[in-house]
């Protein structure tokens, strides 16, 4: 007698975690290596980690100790690393995050700026609210962790490289920089993990400057991006170019928003600062869900930002008849980019109204209005955003563990972390080009 359909989604849960847990397991089996080859390696890692880059190193605890010219001819590269944001991030930063500089210079010529944080971790960033256990493996954990990034963007935008320094040099100097960030707080606690985040690439793409001074590279969810087309000069534009499929269904979000009561509309800096506690509200019912928090927003960091940024910046709300906000999308122009940026709504309103859906798909007006050549979606709901028309574009982390000896858990951990993969999508029509 075949299952119904609502009995087999528990079994296909099942097996899927299962036939996952077996590539994990797969994955651990020792791979084979030369004894010579791996003496050698072993020895050239020993003295890589020894040896410094070569190149001079400034460090600081607040982005007006450095240079600001030497800073700005780096960071023009994307407004994360303007120091308006950083201002913006020191006054505003989560509760256990705090902000560190590290400039490389190469005969008195900056080559590289760096944004890094000290994250304090415990159970609280680690495990859902209101989950309880008899026995808690995170329980009065307290730990520290040294990013060389930022957690509260995804991307290559905490790192500026300059473009004509040798690359082995440079990613050195990182690491180099990484280390005496790490020696230097140890007084505040001791950083146990490093972590490089968000490298633009596959993880068999990490330099190999990372690997030789102990890095692991672990792939992570890709960044959706969508890319927009010459033509695109409106939302109309781009509704044009789809399928009457996916044109149907995007038009029916707006329409089903404004059936119950829903009008999308920019709020201003001022509007938002005067709302924090609302805006921190809406984005809270979004945050709280995930299961893994290494930093929370402060009420004030969305709308400082907006201050800080002007014209940069927008933020779209969801508001209903009666005045109250239901939703929000937050945008940022970056260079040639668009990131549809922080998103925040009200669950139980949420099943009554595709709100979620709805300010998602209005990042592309944003897009379009900056003039921007890409949409950056980022990791999560990778179905959606693959049904507005976004491709995957690999990231990966570098991770390494204090103590050589014990990076073999860190190698482990790398080798059997899996994430979703993105979904194949063609919602709009065939041009031309595509048909040749």
């Amino acid at each position: 007698m075949p299952l119904p359909p609502l009995a087999k989604k528990p079994l296909l849960a099942t097996v899927a975690k299962l036939k996952r847990t077996g590539r994990a397991l797969g994955r651990l089996k020792p791979q084979p290596v030369s004894p010579a080859q791996a003496l050698q390696d072993i020895k050239a890692r020993r003295v890589a980690r020894r040896t410094a880059s070569g190149l001079q190193l400034v460090l600081a605890d607040r982005i007006d100790f450095v240079n600001p010219a030497h800073w700005d001819a780096l960071a023009a590269q994307t407004v994360f690393l303007s120091r308006d944001y950083l201002r913006v991030l020191e006054q505003h930063a989560p509760d256990n995050l705090e902000p560190r500089y590290a400039m490389a210079y190469a005969d008195g010529k900056p080559v590289a700026a760096l944004l890094l944080q000290r994250v304090s971790v415990g159970a609280a960033q680690l495990r859902k609210p209101g989950s309880k256990k008899l026995v808690d493996p995170v329980a009065g954990l307290r730990e520290h962790l040294l990013v060389c990034g930022n957690l509260l963007v995804w991307g290559t935008r905490a790192m500026a490289l300059a473009p004509h320094a040798d690359e082995a040099q440079l990613w050195h100097a990182v690491c180099e920089a990484i280390y005496r960030v790490r020696r230097a707080d140890k007084l505040s606690g001791q950083s146990d993990l490093a972590l490089i985040k968000d490298l633009g690439m596959a993880g068999e793409q990490v330099p190999p400057a990372l690997r030789l001074l102990g890095y692991r590279s672990v792939e992570t969810e890709p960044d959706m991006v969508l890319t927009l087309r010459p033509e695109w000069r409106s939302w109309d534009d781009y509704l044009a170019s789809m399928t009457s499929g996916y044109r149907s269904a995007a038009r029916k979000l707006l329409k089903d928003c404004a059936a119950a009561g829903l009008t999308l509309r920019d709020a201003s800096a001022d509007e938002m600062a005067a709302r924090a506690d609302e805006l921190h509200a809406l984005y809270g019912q979004v945050h709280q869900a995930q299961g893994l928090r290494l930093a929370t927003l402060t009420p004030g960091y969305l709308p400082a930002m907006a201050a800080a940024l002007g014209e940069r910046f927008r933020c779209r709300v969801a508001e209903h008849a009666d005045g109250r906000w239901l939703g929000f999308v937050t945008s940022v122009h970056d260079g040639d980019t668009t990131l549809g940026y922080y998103i925040g709504y009200d669950r139980a309103a949420n099943a009554d109204a595709p709100i979620y859906l709805t300010l998602l798909q209005s990042t592309v007006q944003d897009a379009i209005a900056f003039g921007s050549a890409r949409l950056s979606l980022g990791r999560t709901a990778l179905e959606p955003k693959a049904k507005m028309g976004c491709k995957p574009e690999p990231l990966s982390c570098a991770v390494r563990h204090r103590v050589s000896a014990l990076n073999w858990i860190t190698t482990a951990l790398t080798r059997t972390a899996e994430h979703d993969e993105p979904p194949e999508r063609s919602p709009f029509k065939a041009t031309p080009v595509d048909a040749a």
